[in-house]
């Protein structure tokens, strides 16, 4: 069934096609050929069905805009000009035999270039001909037609300025003459073989001459005009319009005052240069009024990178024209670099500053008031107008007021764009006029060679103000033609209707009021007013037409203000060229000499009140055809394309292009980025505008492809490096986020300077936003680009933590846990506005344990190897701390490792203050391992990777064990055969030399004897670090213990041990959600197979986590291993006595062997400093009590250890004998056996407590690092295969 077209369309309407991108660039204005309505389509053809004999002037209109057109073309061929002879080869000697074939060729590559300047040489030479044949039609006595119109005069000054720049051009460039003479030299080699070649000859001298003449064009043009008579009347007469229009501000928009700024110096030579008495021009215009413009413009943009001085052309056609070198006060004007910074001038009683006139930073607090003002006056005038288009039967009035508003506010909005970009373009000649004549140190320091030319107008000569304010006036240009541009279609109706309605108003009220009153009596000026009305009335919008036409032919009384209704209705090109004409007519009558300016009411008959009036809508219609092309205006007015193109400073460098850090619009990208200003940074994007408008200009304008390639390359090269920098900005900003928000609070509230780590907020929001940045016609998805380069950062980031700490020792995992935190913290941040990736799965990547089937992880191998190669061969334990230390001791083995790598604050923290507020934290933990190592450590393997180093550690052991027994065996065998007891006759020290003699049998076994302690040392430190493992991990399971055991239904019991609160019977979570999904289905919801699904959920659930319920304990693992790693060699440690008595004599079991190297020992370590006493530590006595309590000897040990029995002797000694005698000599060593003892007891009520013997039961790890508590094995190795291996 087909859908209604109403209902589609109504459907179609709901969609919204916006999203939530904000505009932070300018608009997007499509690539068009078209002319704009400022220069006429059907260029002024249809003034003649006026009726206004101005055939001859629109002719000549049509002519000079046509000139003016193709002069423009000439300097864009003569501005983008490039020596060709850089790029000509040289012939080596062994090819001069070949040097006639390269004159040739040179020559036709040459002839091509040659042939635009004879080009231009001939259309200058027909330009100055056809504008001075122009003039002296209008200089004539009699007047034979009617004109030169405003519209002519305008076309006469644009064609001036035209020949004005070509001219400047031509002496500028210095690669012309240069290309010319070798082009010269090669056609004197190719000639010699031509028959014919005078004429061609002729040519190219008349052609040096034009070239290599400065000046050339204006002189010809001086010549042309004063050829058959003088032409000073129409000279007189463009000075005085040019003057007035900078005067009266006539010259609406800043490419018009430019080039009254321009042509106002040659007009004046050319004028004070006449045969005639050249005072009569400063009859009509005063020479102070002309010295105080070029005193208050002494330099004007003409190109990019050239501007005009007027004090320095007048200067130098002074020598060319000898009636001006008469002109003193004009010759004495300073030239643009004979100013001072500083220097001061009075201009209308006002002290001026050339320096504050020319930089914006001093006029940056106006123009961003003015920029408020307008944004927020005009989207109340937008308001307004949406308003009354929503609205039916409105009143006439307020719809006239609302859009007379909206077009002053268009108008104001062209006013504003045309200022501020006037302002940048007379900055930018400004700073070319006055180069930075010595650059920062700082800033050389980064290159090489002296700076260029270009550096110093560009790179050195802007401050970080000034590039700040820079920044500020393009987005604040940019921003207000976006905004006007994306109202276009808003307010067309309303600028027509109210252009209809200035006309109407004008020629239906004013002119008509005219006609009754002032010019009733005078039929000539009547006739012009009556012509005025017959152009451009529209009677047919009159609500009573016949009635009013007849009042008007009246001329009643009664009827003088006509009522009519505004139609969207433009005047148009013709009709406001004529109206211009008419009014000047009015005013002048014709006369060329009247004196004065057109409405300074020098000798006119008009009243005061109906010049104003005349004045008034004169003016207007000048800027009713930039109304007309609003589009066109506001590219015009918002192209700030001319900051990149550097053409002139290219040639003079002699370079093929500049790198990017002399490149303006990079220099504002960058200072954005660099200085991180929150008010500068969604302003980022607008400095790329001047490259989209460069390149607008290079394929449009200038019309040279070389140019956009180079703006492309450039393009593309910077906005790389933008994203790049960009996204270091985000990730150091955000880093230092995190950063923050981790550090302890009482440690900043503890410092005075806690200020200083805090993070000012910066607003990247609208960047992240922006899928649709428009680059030289592309479209680029810069959200995109920041999500996948800073997904690289992250992943850079964490490479290099885990680097660093492989550069470490394994005290560093409590600092690289922390900056994993900061950086994991710091992805959460972004995540919210970027579509980043997963943390865990960069962190799996960086740690090569993506695979389902890797129990290992890089972090996990990394500690099992510094583990292996220096925590337990040199860190030693103390008991009471629980922490391990590095020993004294030099290891024997020196430890390689690469040195720690050095990288940017942002991959630490941020900022320097925070790298410093960390990396004190950091040395905190940075001397011992362990609970909060430990604990690092367990968070950071997680589940997966911690069995694979529990099971490494466990090899290890087994295999130190397997490395021992053939030393303990050696030192079994040379052991006395019988040992006794230590006798209490001797004492002490009796009992210390028998223990010495019946230990002389290892002195040449010192080796051997060193070897088994460190054995026992690692092992013991193995042990013990399973301790501490088992302590945290016992802490992590009674957090979730506490978590789960309400929803599953454990108590605890009457025994301690937890218990179902309900037997058989379901966990509270599943009783819920099943009695839920049962009340829906009762109740017919359609909720209830959702309740199901949760349901069968909270089943699996709570048989998971009741499976994960019976953890075993690491430790008591750990022990039942290295219990079934001793089995093996029970048989040569603990021989079982064939009596079935204890052997007290003659055994050599384990713990005979431990008790004499404890006891040497310790013996040793009390001749010594008492700091030395940490060259093995505690884990000796771990590892060696364990060793024992497993081999069930831990009671032989106790009975029959050397040390227990000296401490025997000395007890009793010391009752018996006086204190003065007890124990002479071995303080330390009783002191030190003591401290033994109690350290071994403490040892074996812990086994006692963990690992009883009498059923051999420990608990297992499943494959998946889950323990099993307490199940019945086989006392083998095999029996542990369940737990994942090292090199799985």
């Amino acid at each position: 069934m087909a859908v209604p077209v109403e209902e589609a369309i109504a459907a179609l309407s709901t969609f919204s096609l916006e999203d939530d991108q904000l505009e932070i660039q300018g608009a997007a204005f499509c690539v068009t050929t078209e002319r704009g309505a400022t220069i006429s389509p059907i260029e002024y053809s249809d003034v003649s069905a006026y009726r206004l004999s101005l055939s001859e002037d629109t002719k000549a209109i049509n002519q000079l805009n046509y000139l003016a057109r193709e002069g423009n073309e000439m300097c864009s061929v003569l501005y983008t000009y490039r020596s060709c002879v850089k790029a000509l080869p040289q012939l080596p000697d062994s090819m001069k035999h070949s040097q006639a074939d390269l004159y040739l060729e040179t020559y036709q590559v040459l002839d091509l270039e040659m042939g635009r300047l004879r080009e231009i040489q001939h259309w200058q030479a027909s330009a100055a001909s056809k504008l001075a044949a122009d003039m002296q039609r209008f200089s004539r006595p009699e007047r034979r037609l009617n004109g030169p119109t405003v519209t002519h005069l305008w076309s006469m000054l644009k064609l001036l300025d035209v020949l004005v720049q070509l001219d400047h051009l031509k002496n500028g460039k210095a690669s012309i003459p240069n290309d010319f003479s070798w082009y010269k030299r090669t056609f004197t080699q190719v000639s010699m073989q031509w028959q014919d070649s005078d004429t061609i000859r002729e040519e190219l001298d008349d052609l040096q001459i034009f070239l290599s003449t400065r000046w050339a064009i204006l002189l010809n043009l001086h010549v042309e005009m004063f050829r058959v008579n003088n032409v000073d009347d129409i000279l007189q007469v463009l000075i005085v319009f040019a003057v007035e229009s900078l005067d009266l501000n006539f010259a609406l928009l800043f490419p018009e005052r430019h080039i009254l700024l321009r042509v106002l110096p040659v007009l004046v030579v050319l004028a004070a240069s006449s045969e005639k008495d050249s005072e009569s021009l400063y009859k009509r215009v005063k020479l102070n009024k002309l010295i105080g413009i070029f005193k208050k413009e002494p330099m004007i943009p003409s190109f990019p990178d050239l501007h005009l001085s007027p004090a320095s052309m007048l200067k130098e056609l002074a020598t060319f024209f000898p009636r001006f070198s008469t002109q003193n006060r004009l010759l004495t004007l300073p030239s643009p670099h004979e100013l001072p910074l500083r220097e001061q001038i009075v201009v209308n009683l006002t002290r001026f500053t050339y320096q504050r006139e020319f930089s914006v930073v001093h006029n940056i607090g106006t123009i961003r008031a003015e920029h408020d003002d307008f944004t927020i006056r005009f989207a109340s005038a937008l308001n307004q107008l949406a308003l009354l288009r929503s609205l039916d039967g409105t009143d006439m009035e307020w719809a006239r007021e609302v859009k007379g508003n909206v077009y002053d506010m268009v108008v104001e909005g062209f006013q504003l764009l045309s200022r501020w970009t006037a302002r940048i373009w007379n900055q930018s000649a400004w700073k070319f006029s006055r180069p930075c004549k010595d650059p920062d140190a700082t800033d050389l320091s980064e290159t090489a060679a002296s700076p260029t030319d270009y550096e110093k107008v560009v790179r050195y000569n802007y401050n970080a103000d000034e590039t700040k304010t820079l920044v500020e006036l393009v987005s604040y240009i940019k921003g207000i033609g976006s905004l006007m541009q994306k109202s276009d279609t808003l307010v067309a109706d309303s600028l027509w209707e109210t252009l209809h309605s200035e006309v109407q108003d004008f020629v239906q009220n004013t002119l008509a009021t005219m006609k009754q009153t002032t010019f009733k009596k005078k039929r000539d000026i009547s006739r012009i007013l009556s012509d005025m009305c017959t152009l451009s009335a529209d009677w047919m919008a009159n609500s009573k037409p016949e009635s009013e036409m007849q009042a008007l032919q009246q001329g009643g009384e009664g009827n003088k203000v006509n009522i009519f209704y505004p139609r969207p209705v433009a005047p148009t090109t013709a009709q406001v060229h004529c109206l211009q004409f008419l009014i000047h007519e009015v005013v002048s009558g014709g006369n060329l000499r009247k004196p004065g300016g057109l409405f300074s009411n020098t000798g006119s008959e008009i009243p005061a009140s109906d010049l104003k009036h005349l004045e008034t809508f004169f003016y207007k219609l000048g800027f009713f055809l930039h109304i007309l092309d609003y589009t066109a205006t506001i590219t015009n007015l918002t192209d700030v394309g001319f900051l990149w193109f550097r053409e002139f400073y290219l040639e003079s460098s002699r370079v093929i292009q500049f790198p990017i850090e002399c490149s303006l619009p990079w220099m504002l990208v960058d200072h954005v980025l660099e200085s991180q200003d929150g008010g500068l940074l969604e302003s980022v994007l607008m400095p790329f505008e001047i490259y989209n408008d460069a390149a607008q200009n290079a394929l449009v304008v200038l019309k040279q492809r070389f140019l956009y390639d180079e703006i492309e390359a450039e393009v593309d090269n910077c906005f790389d490096i933008f994203v790049s920098k960009l996204c270091d900005v985000i990730f150091t900003h955000y880093k230092c986020r995190a950063a923050s928000e981790l550090l302890d609070p009482s440690f900043v509230f503890a410092i005075d300077t806690g200020e200083k780590f805090s993070v000012q907020p910066l607003r990247f929001t609208a960047l992240f936003k922006m899928t649709r940045v428009k680059l030289l016609g592309r479209t680029v998805n810069l959200r995109s680009l920041i999500s996948e380069r800073i997904n690289k950062i992250f992943r850079d980031n964490i490479e290099f933590l885990f680097d660093r700490f492989e550069c470490q020792d394994l005290c560093a995992i409590v600092e690289l846990e922390k900056l994993i935190q900061v950086v994991q913290l710091s992805h959460e941040l972004l995540s919210k506005d970027l579509a980043l990736d997963s943390f865990s799965l960069m962190l799996s990547e960086i740690q090569e344990n993506v695979s389902l089937v890797s129990y290992s992880s890089r972090l996990a191998s990394q500690i099992w190897t510094e583990m292996q190669n220096d925590f337990l061969p040199n860190y030693i334990l103390c008991n009471t701390t629980q922490r391990f230390v590095r020993s004294l001791r030099v290891s024997s083995v020196p430890i390689q490792k690469p040195s720690v790598p050095h990288a940017k604050p942002n991959f630490y923290c941020g900022t320097q203050a925070l790298n410093s507020a960390y990396q004190s934290f950091a040395r905190l933990y940075s001397a011992f391992f362990g609970m909060p190592h430990m604990r690092s450590i367990i968070r950071l393997l997680g589940s997966r990777s911690l069995p694979w180093l529990i099971r490494a550690l466990l090899d290890h052991v087994s295999n130190k064990i397997a490395t021992l027994e053939p030393i303990v065996t050696v030192l079994q065998e040379a052991l006395p055969k019988s040992i006794g007891l230590l006798p209490f006759d001797n004492g002490v020290a009796g009992c210390m030399r028998i223990i010495q003699e019946n230990l002389n049998c290892w002195q040449s076994r010192s080796e051997l004897k060193s070897e088994v302690l460190r054995g026992v040392k690692e092992i013991g430190s193995v042990l013990y670090w399973m301790s501490l493992l088992d302590i945290v991990l016992r802490e992590a399971d009674t957090s979730q213990f506490m978590q789960i055991a309400p929803w599953l239904g454990l108590v605890p019991g009457a025994d301690g041990q937890v218990i179902q609160f309900q037997e058989g019977g379901d966990s509270p979570v599943v009783i819920l959600f099943k009695s839920l999904a049962s009340l829906d289905v009762s109740n017919h919801s359609f909720l209830s197979s959702s309740f199901k699904i949760l349901s069968r959920q909270a089943e699996a659930a709570d048989l998971l986590y009741k499976s994960n319920m019976n953890a075993g304990s690491v430790l008591e693992y750990s022990l039942a291993f290295t219990s079934a790693a001793l089995d093996k060699y029970c048989s040569k440690w603990s021989v079982v006595p064939r009596s079935g008595f204890v052997d007290i004599t003659t055994s050599k079991d384990f713990y005979r062997i431990y008790s004499a190297l404890q006891i040497e020992y310790l013996e040793e370590t009390s001749r010594v400093q008492p700091n030395q006493y940490g060259s093995l530590g505690d884990s000796v006595a771990w590892g060696g009590c364990t060793i024992m309590y497993l081999l069930g000897q831990h009671l032989h040990f106790e009975l029959f250890d050397f040390s227990h029995q000296v401490l025997n002797v000395a007890e009793v000694e010391t009752a018996s004998i006086s204190p003065t005698h007890k124990s002479q000599g071995h303080e330390g060593l009783i002191e030190a056996m003591r401290k033994a003892r109690r350290l071994n007891c403490h040892v074996f009520s812990m086994l006692k407590a963990r690992c009883p013997l009498e059923d051999k039961q420990a608990c297992a790890i499943r494959q998946n690092g889950m323990p099993v508590h307490r199940i019945k094995f086989q006392n083998t190795v095999s029996a542990f295969d369940t737990l994942p291996q090292k090199g799985a």
